[in-house]
């Protein structure tokens, strides 16, 4: 790493672990992905969280980040998207209807792998916290005379990555398994899915109306 001018990689990889553990919008789409649609879809979404993170690396190693933050109308647009993005999401999952358990297996199939990863792309991208935490947070570990600059930036930002798909990945297990076993009682699991979708609408709205 040093070749890149990257430095302290180790306390990078703790500290990125302990962001990761933190909860958020993006560990809530996971948890709410898994309560629903069970492991697999839980996977996907963490995969498409990641997916979302290379584009936040992209950008900050390349100065869109910057001039994003730079630009009070243009930040506050993202925040807004962002949160109504994540109402909306919620309130999909709070109005959920109860029924029997053919017709909420087939309702929870309607929403593709592919569609859920993009969702989770979008959830991430539209996340400005993401965005200052970047701008913030992978600058202090490369050194102002790197000789790669930008390449430091997108391996460290590949790296917040698999890291956090490594995390992620066993959120997204832990919360399915925990709601396969809930969803033998369809009551229990009616509430999972709007106690998550509740969750959702709390955090969007938090996110639109945060003056940071």
């Amino acid at each position: 790493m040093d070749t890149f001018g990257i430095s302290n990689f180790g306390l990078f990889c703790a500290a990125v672990l302990l962001l990761n553990a933190t909860p958020g919008p993006d560990t809530a789409y996971i948890v709410g992905r898994s309560v629903a649609q069970g492991r697999a879809a839980g996977l996907m979404s963490a995969m498409g969280i990641s997916a979302g993170c290379c584009v936040h690396a992209v950008a900050s190693a390349v100065g869109l980040s910057a001039i994003l933050a730079a630009s009070a109308t243009a930040f506050m647009l993202v925040k807004l998207a962002g949160g109504a993005y994540l109402v909306y999401l919620g309130l999909r999952m709070a109005m959920v209807k109860p029924g029997n358990a053919s017709e909420r297996t087939a309702a929870r199939d309607v929403r593709s792998r592919r569609t859920i990863f993009w969702q989770a792309v979008v959830t991430n991208v539209l996340n400005p916290k993401v965005i200052l935490f970047f701008l913030a947070f992978i600058p202090q570990f490369v050194r102002a005379d790197a000789p790669r600059q930008t390449m430091a930036f997108l391996l460290l930002g590949l790296a917040f990555a698999a890291i956090s798909m490594c995390w992620n990945s066993g959120t997204a297990i832990l919360a399915g398994t925990l709601a396969r076993h809930a969803g033998q009682n369809p009551r229990i699991r009616l509430w999972l899915e709007r106690t998550v979708g509740a969750t959702f609408i709390a955090l969007g709205a938090k996110l639109a109306l945060s003056r940071n």
